[in-house]
């Protein structure tokens, strides 16, 4: 058997010195344009009806729309397949040694097989391709070799043109991949179109994320209800309210009247500015005599993201919003730090 040469502790040591030496911005920026070169070449040369003959087999499929690979492949034959799950699309990635070992039981001749590979000739995909065919599947084939033994299995195959492999010795797959994973993310968007997808169903498969939270929380979601409401009358006096300014958490008064209709809003902030301003004053104040008779509000309904992009707005950022019904009731505040701790 052959054997590898011993390393050289020092030797390495120069290596590593001398390839930092040879690593300049230059050289990465070359690289960069090689690789755009590279996928240029697949954009210039892609078959673009055997992709939609693909696209339209996937989007008229009546089971589960299965994909395979060996290798680096298998990870973009994953990857896909994740995305069009969060898409509502039935999907699953099988893996072509357990499938030869029993999972290819989960096929049905409703499904669709889809195997990855940048030559077209992996073993293990060759083996699987005439068993899954007997169980009915439509196969297609996805690869970068125009000539190769998986076109004599499937029924359809789609050729991903390749130019060559960044890697400079052609061999590594860095470009073949890229290539697959462009592919296969820009039919999954085709999928959507084509199924109508709407925000809001989007939204409904990323409920944890923050894409999700954003497309569905609404104010009456992240809200504090009536019972945690900072409110007084307009009447009170500003020191006689200290406790519930600073004991709900909102760093704010909301002042209404006898039908909980909001009449304006007294924040921490006005309270050092009165102080400064009035002195001991201060202590014949009313909060009607001080409020903010204006404040910015916002309805139940809104988007939860579009409260916090209305705190944001000019001329001044503010911590909170009060939520009022149509009826200009006070029904709820939103606060900015009830918005991030929502993941928003």
């Amino acid at each position: 058997m052959g054997s590898l040469p011993a390393s050289s502790s020092i030797s390495d040591l120069n290596q590593i010195q001398n390839d930092e030496q040879k690593l300049t911005e230059k050289t990465l920026l070359n690289l960069f344009k090689s690789q755009q070169n590279y996928l240029n070449y697949f954009f210039k040369h892609l078959d673009v009806s055997q992709t939609l003959k693909f696209t339209q087999t996937l989007i008229s499929s009546k089971g589960t729309i299965f994909f395979t690979g060996v290798g680096k492949s298998g990870f973009v034959a994953q990857k896909i397949s994740q995305t069009l799950v969060s898409l509502g699309i039935k999907s699953g990635f099988l893996s072509p040694v357990d499938a030869l070992h029993g999972d290819i039981g989960i096929l049905t001749k409703n499904d669709v097989l889809v195997l990855f590979s940048k030559s077209g000739n992996s073993e293990e995909l060759i083996k699987l391709a005439p068993c899954a065919k007997a169980k009915g599947a439509f196969l297609i084939g996805v690869t970068s070799n125009e000539v190769n033994n998986l076109m004599g299995f499937v029924d359809l195959n789609v050729h991903l043109p390749l130019e060559r492999e960044l890697c400079p010795f052609d061999l590594a797959p860095v470009t073949s991949t890229a290539i697959q994973m462009v592919f296969g993310d820009t039919v999954a968007i085709a999928l959507m179109s084509a199924r109508n997808l709407s925000r809001e169903e989007y939204a409904a498969n990323h409920p944890a994320g923050k894409i999700g939270k954003s497309l569905i929380f609404k104010v009456r979601d992240v809200m504090k209800k009536p019972a945690e409401l900072p409110v007084c009358k307009e009447g009170d006096f500003i020191m006689d309210q200290l406790v519930e300014l600073t004991s709900k958490g909102c760093g704010c008064l909301l002042v209404i009247d006898d039908n909980y209709h909001l009449i304006g809003t007294f924040t921490d902030g006005d309270l050092r500015r009165t102080l400064k301003a009035s002195g001991e004053g201060i202590f014949k104040l009313t909060v009607g005599e001080m409020c903010n008779r204006h404040p910015r509000t916002i309805g139940p309904d809104a988007m939860a993201v579009s409260a916090m992009e209305k705190m944001e707005s000019p001329p001044s950022p503010v911590q909170f919003l009060p939520v009022i019904d149509d009826q200009d009731t006070l029904i709820g505040i939103v606060t900015l730090h009830g918005l991030v701790s929502a993941g928003l």
